[in-house]
């Protein structure tokens, strides 16, 4: 059955708009969203729905949580860039916080994920250059299949997704790739003595939030070792206490020699990313091999700080432990023939749908769009279930009332 779909005329006025000036890059679900405060975003008519997609995780503290908004606005009225040119009052501080916070010797800020991610690859080739002895140009990064690490070139170029690459070529060399959740596959690749690095996300989120097996962290960390190959670790959707713990490797107590941080580092106001590395990785880029003009500008600085804050006073982790824990204990309590799998950690969750209709899932996120929450598929069948880390037991309580409900749906 086919949910009925209300769209208002400002609804649909502002619609009209995207598609007519904007790039069609995107397939949105049909809500104009006007205002966000905590768990909840509201549309251009007033109606308040629960956020499930949280910005892809970018939004863990809330959204406008005001200790992260207080930051933004105070450092917005003082200074907002001065470019890396020259120094800031804002910058040795925060690089000083962020460093003990984690435990690495240095960090390169950068603003996106996908520019964190290419940082990434270029301090592991750089590495393996200038540390391991790798023969000039043959560096290789062993990466993993259904990855989502960004859509730049250099970053497609070791996608299995063809939405991400058909008609986007030619594409950078120097990558392999094998299955996710695979120690044999990596061992084998790792023994290719050109391997400067092994990237990988710790819970494959874009893929459906795909967990892998108990000792994956712990293995890869061992066989890195062994090998001499970075353990790259994209945490940019994972860590920041999204699945429970700070960072997802932390649920095996396993410290990356390269950790990518992004999204919800700012907590949804503006993009902030960084990479963390010890000396002997980081000390390899020298003045002028790589930057970028808005990278630890002073306003990303505040809001990361404030940011960062947040997620250790209000103990977002031990939260979203607990309340995912409750989420998935719910869904399986709804015993709907149409749920196959439910999989995740902490507040990083996804549903597989089992259904002859091959719309069910955007089916489904279009009943649950008209009841009050607002989630969105992937990879068809797939929809991931990522609120706010603030979501009270409560709240919880009433999200799985709605998502048994939009069940029906698909009777």
């Amino acid at each position: 059955m086919q949910p009925t779909i209300n769209i208002s005329p400002a609804t649909r006025s502002h619609i009209d708009l995207e598609e007519k000036y904007g790039a069609h890059n995107y397939h949105p679900l049909p809500v104009v969203l006007q205002k966000g405060e905590g768990v909840f975003v509201w549309d251009v008519d007033g109606k308040r729905y629960y956020d499930f997609l949280s910005g892809y995780s970018a939004v863990n503290q809330g959204h406008c949580h005001p200790r992260i908004i207080a930051a933004l606005t105070e450092q917005a009225g003082k200074l907002t860039l001065t470019s890396r040119a020259f120094h800031s009052d804002l910058l040795g501080e925060y690089e000083k916080y962020i460093t003990e916070y984690f435990g690495y010797d240095k960090v390169l800020p950068m603003n996106t994920g996908v520019e964190a991610v290419e940082t990434a690859l270029k301090l592991a080739r750089h590495w393996g250059y200038r540390v391991k002895g790798i023969q000039d140009q043959k560096a290789k990064i062993i990466v993993c299949s259904q990855n989502f690490h960004g859509r730049t070139t250099g970053v497609i170029s070791f996608s299995s997704d063809p939405t991400a690459t058909r008609d986007f070529g030619p594409f950078i060399p120097g990558y392999e790739m094998i299955p996710f959740n695979d120690l044999v596959s990596l061992e084998k690749a790792l023994q290719d003595k050109h391997v400067c690095g092994f990237l990988f996300e710790p819970i494959q989120g874009e893929a459906g939030v795909v967990v892998p097996d108990e000792g994956y962290y712990k293995g890869i960390r061992t066989l890195c070792d062994e090998y001499k190959v970075l353990m790259m670790a994209d945490e940019i959707q994972t860590g920041l206490a999204r699945t429970g713990k700070l960072l997802a490797c932390d649920h095996e107590g396993i410290r990356p020699d390269i950790l990518i941080l992004g999204k919800a580092l700012s907590g949804g106001t503006l993009p902030v990313s960084a990479v963390l590395a010890d000396d002997e990785v980081m000390m390899t880029i020298r003045p002028g091999e790589h930057g970028s003009t808005y990278g630890g500008n002073p306003l990303a600085c505040a809001v990361a700080t404030a940011s960062l804050e947040v997620i250790r006073d209000e103990r977002l982790a031990e939260h979203a432990l607990e309340m995912g824990l409750l989420f998935r204990d719910g869904l399986e309590k709804l015993h709907s023939p149409y749920i196959s799998i439910i999989r995740g950690r902490g507040l990083l969750n996804a549903i597989v749908i089992n259904h002859s209709n091959t719309d069910a899932a955007w089916d489904l996120c279009l009943s649950l769009k008209e009841n009050g929450l607002l989630a969105k598929p992937t990879h068809g069948d797939k929809i991931r279930f990522a609120p706010p880390l603030v979501i009270t037991k409560e709240q919880i309580g009433e999200c799985l009332g709605i998502i048994e409900k939009s069940l029906t749906i698909l009777t």
